[in-house]
């Protein structure tokens, strides 16, 4: 076969413009993992505070579909409340637009309630409540079971000595008030003679209260005793102070007593239904539902503020919705063997807030997490949920960056998180995950190398 000595100058030239162009391609994306990683060595690997830390970085290009950088990428780390981000996306995909707020059987007694989990129950961040509504409504018995109920007050993992603390607030099937007693003391003005202190809680018990004899002290303090509701009033000198102490639960002994009071009627617990004659819907029997808040007005606060108590019981509301139960262990044992048995590292998962350190992740499995939620729900509505700079739990850092970053801070002793969207000056979209653990530096500055990182690469890509 005979070929011209033109068709193999233009065969010779095709393939040479090819090879040019994968040897471009190839020296541009070097180019690129060359300049983050200067770029890393001159901030956070550079930092001397972090020289005995361990620490990994991923950053990801969803157009292109490939990694600009990856240091210690597949590696193991805890990631405090960067967990938030795996509640947020299986609240996004399973809890649908409104939250259960109770489900609930008509029944020839009566009508039988059965919990959902749902944390707005009476909560201080809504004012409309539809759950207590129908409670107030009917004319008819009222029963609730708790038969569904498969957990732990406290989280596997979680600082048994963070008990007295807003942020370690019991879990339970049927939360009220966030589970949490706010205790206020408030001083008459000192100008009318008055020195009295008034010293309350919202909402009012009747639990018992003692009052600490040590009169010297200046700051109002309320110490719970670590296993019932039982409060111990220190009174300080301040006018005003307030402290939120978690109450102890008791299943739904604290709700119902709470409740009485609320909507003005007995609730009588059942923990088997059928003792009395009660269908249940596990029996086959149907429910129905009184929806009570749009799923994001929880989803929103809850990465915001870094709310512990909105994500373990929304991912108790998870598995509700999934498996008939509220069971932490076996909704996180469901989704690691289904929705994310094909992360690229299997994580250690123990909590649907990140108190836990027996949380293990990768920041590779968070970008595969976060990729997910841009394509499944989309950037707008992400945009709205995740904190943006100078809001929520960025608020004193990005604060140039409000339309450039949306990302989930993390914070335990010794560990500093934060993963999300990053959308550069030339609107390219990049993802990235950055988790350090076991530093003995100061948090803030720590976010503040981190945070100059970051904007090095919005600047440059």
């Amino acid at each position: 076969m005979f070929i011209s000595a033109n068709n193999m100058r233009r065969a010779f030239n095709f393939t040479f413009c090819i090879l040019r162009f994968i040897f471009f391609i190839s020296l541009t994306s070097c180019s690129v993992q060359k300049q983050i990683n200067n770029n890393a060595q001159s901030t956070i690997l550079g930092d001397s505070a972090l020289k005995h830390a361990h620490i990994g970085i991923s950053i990801y290009d969803p157009v292109d579909n490939k990694y600009l950088y990856n240091y210690n990428g597949a590696n193991y780390f805890v990631p405090a409340s960067n967990i938030k981000i795996v509640t947020c996306y299986f609240s996004m995909k399973y809890l649908g637009d409104s939250l259960a707020g109770i489900r609930y059987m008509q029944t020839d007694k009566g009508i039988l309630l059965i919990p959902t989990g749902d944390p707005s129950l009476l909560h201080a961040d809504f004012t409309r409540q539809p759950v207590i509504d129908f409670m107030k409504k009917t004319t008819q018995p009222l029963f609730i079971s708790d038969k569904t109920w498969q957990s732990d007050a406290l989280g596997a993992g979680w600082s048994w000595g963070d008990y007295n603390y807003y942020y370690s607030a019991e879990r339970s099937p049927l939360p009220v008030y966030g589970n949490i007693l706010t205790w206020r003391q408030e001083r008459a003005d000192s100008t009318a003679g008055d020195q009295s202190a008034s010293i309350f809680s919202i909402p009012e018990v009747n639990w018992k209260v003692r009052f600490n004899p040590d009169t010297g002290s200046k700051n109002f303090y309320v110490q719970r005793e670590k296993n019932e509701n039982i409060f111990i009033i220190t009174e300080g000198t301040e006018k005003k102070k307030v402290q939120e102490v978690p109450f102890v639960t008791n299943g739904l002994q604290s709700a119902l007593e709470l409740l009485k009071d609320t909507i003005g009627k007995t609730i009588q617990y059942i923990h088997e239904p059928q003792t009395i004659n009660l269908p249940y819907p596990q029996e086959g029997y149907k429910s129905q539902t009184v929806f009570s808040q749009p799923t994001d007005s929880l989803l929103k606060p809850m990465m915001h503020r870094s709310d512990n108590f909105f994500a373990e019981q929304l991912l108790l509301m998870v598995s509700n919705k999934k498996l008939g139960i509220l069971s932490d262990d076996k909704i996180i044992d469901t989704l690691l063997k289904t929705d994310l048995n094909d992360l690229p590292q299997k994580p250690g998962w123990a909590d649907g807030s990140g108190l836990s350190r027996y949380n293990l992740f990768t920041p590779q499995d968070f970008i595969v997490i976060l990729n997910r939620m841009k394509n499944e729900f989309g950037m707008e509505r992400l945009k709205s949920v995740f904190p943006s700079g100078g809001s929520g739990t960025l608020s004193n850092i990005y604060k140039n960056d409000k339309t450039s970053i949306f990302a989930k801070t993390g914070s335990l002793s010794g560990v500093v998180a934060i993963s999300g969207f990053l959308y550069t000056d030339k609107k390219r979209l990049l993802l990235f995950s950055i988790l350090i653990n076991n530093h003995r530096g100061n948090a803030v500055a720590i976010r503040k190398t981190i945070e100059i990182f970051i904007q090095k690469i919005r600047n440059r890509y």
